[in-house]
């Protein structure tokens, strides 16, 4: 494993040519924003965080946070008002753009480096009135804990996540954010320790000490504030692809779990793929994650009480203006007729009903155990047909969200596996339909 892990650290600690690029950037757009914010009142200092400011951050992987601390009298609606202007004003040259955690912040993109500019609250360390306000908290924490060699280990197992494909806390993720990397080798020492632990977890595996109970497959309480959960936003595959990933790694090590591979569609399995395609008009990429997600949620469902069975979901966005929900099924055209189960005969008044209910069936018989059962024909026993009459005639109850309802109406696309032509759908589909070899490792 220390070969390897001495390999990891050459494709995973920042060279200095970088760590010289990134001091010059945070310098100048650092001015960039206090320039700005010496025309509001309400902002009380301007600061770095995030990896960046920790030390942590990757090579090859260049972000930047500035938090825009104001006083904690302002009101939600000048907060989010000034950290907006304060955010485009200092970034206006590079092609700001809104996104969202708890509050709206800003994002830009410069020399190759994701900037983000996010308004908290400056207060004391507990008091907290908005998510980021933990931010300047976690970044002196990091700081007074962390010697270079632990930093390095956060390098090592970020880069590993990020190989693993589970790395990152937004929406379109929910995977490992950079802070949970932090804290778990915060509570375990090393990245080895982390896999080891990681290798081990148990369902509700409690890592820190909370004062109140969660219900979530892991608990990771944040080390500056034990009410609050860094598991709830991990999804439970990817839980579980960071213990598989563990245990295929320590079992035998390897540089391609931190470099990754790529998947290819599995083809025998794009033939019960159903794919719902649509272009959207722009908004920011966490809105459109989300809705698309509890848009597949909703037609998961309907599909299933048409009588088709879900083997998985995902969701993929180009994040400008294309979006498709994907679904894996056990088939996609299912038998053309459908037999309901009914009461026993000893029911009368239950009989009576379901009797009335199904008059108009093709067959209707008493079973050997006495229940009486129905035969009909199916409406719809093709899903791409059952999408297509739900999404064009029956839109308003498919559960879809009224936010992708519009985007929908102006039109859409129900297609199989096969058809699939965009990159990033193609990147979605591989990912449904293929066994990851990393993950599901048989080393024994």
């Amino acid at each position: 494993m220390t070969q390897v892990l001495d390999q990891a650290r050459k494709i995973t600690i920042p060279t200095k040519q970088e760590e010289e690029k990134m001091k010059t950037l945070s310098d100048f757009l650092l001015k960039l924003v206090k320039d700005e914010v010496t025309k509001h009142s309400e902002v009380v200092s301007v600061e770095l965080g995030g990896s960046y400011a920790k030390g942590t951050w990757l090579r090859g992987q260049m972000d930047l946070d500035i938090f825009v601390k104001m006083k904690k009298e302002t009101d939600e609606k000048t907060f989010e008002e000034i950290g907006k202007k304060i955010g485009f004003s200092s970034m206006k040259k590079f092609k700001p753009y809104v996104r969202y955690s708890e509050h709206p912040y800003v994002e830009a993109e410069v020399k190759g480096v994701r900037v983000n500019v996010v308004p908290s609250y400056d207060v004391e360390h507990g008091n907290w009135k908005s998510a980021a306000d933990r931010s300047s908290f976690h970044t002196r924490f990091i700081l007074e804990t962390f010697d270079q060699t632990k930093k390095n280990e956060v390098r090592l197992l970020k880069k590993f996540l990020k190989g693993m494909d589970i790395y990152g806390a937004e929406i379109a993720k929910e995977g490992f954010g950079g802070y949970v990397a932090e804290v778990l080798v915060h509570h375990y020492g090393s990245f080895a320790n982390v896999l080891e632990a990681a290798a081990n977890f148990t369902s509700g595996q409690i890592i820190g000490n909370p004062t109140k109970k969660f219900e979530t497959d892991l608990i990771l309480i944040d080390p500056i504030d034990s009410n609050r959960n860094l598991g709830t936003a991990i999804s439970t595959q990817n839980i579980g692809r960071f213990m598989l990933s563990a245990r295929a790694f320590l079992k035998k090590p390897s540089l391609v779990f931190f470099t990754g591979t790529k998947l290819i569609p599995n083809a025998k399995n794009l033939k019960n793929i159903i794919i719902v395609k649509f272009n959207y008009k722009w908004r920011s990429p966490d809105i459109i994650w989300g809705q698309a997600k509890r848009g597949a949620t909703a037609l998961s469902g309907q599909l299933e009480l048409a009588g088709f069975q879900i083997l998985r979901k995902s969701v993929i966005t180009d994040e400008k203006s294309e979006a498709a929900m994907l679904f894996l099924l056990r088939s996609p055209v299912i038998e053309k007729f459908m037999v309901k189960n009914g009461p026993q005969i000893y029911r009368r008044s239950d009989s009576d009903n379901f009797i009335a209910a199904n008059s108009k069936n093709m067959l209707t018989w008493i079973d050997n155990d006495g229940k009486i059962l129905s035969m009909k024909e199916r409406e719809f026993y093709d899903a791409k047909k059952f999408l297509q009459f739900l999404l064009k005639k029956n839109l308003s109850k498919s559960g879809i969200p009224s936010g992708i309802s519009l985007d929908i109406k102006r039109g859409f696309k129900v297609i199989d596996g096969s058809q699939v032509t965009s990159k990033s759908i193609k990147k979605a589909l591989a990912e449904l339909t293929s066994t990851d070899g990393l993950v599901f490792s048989s080393h024994k």
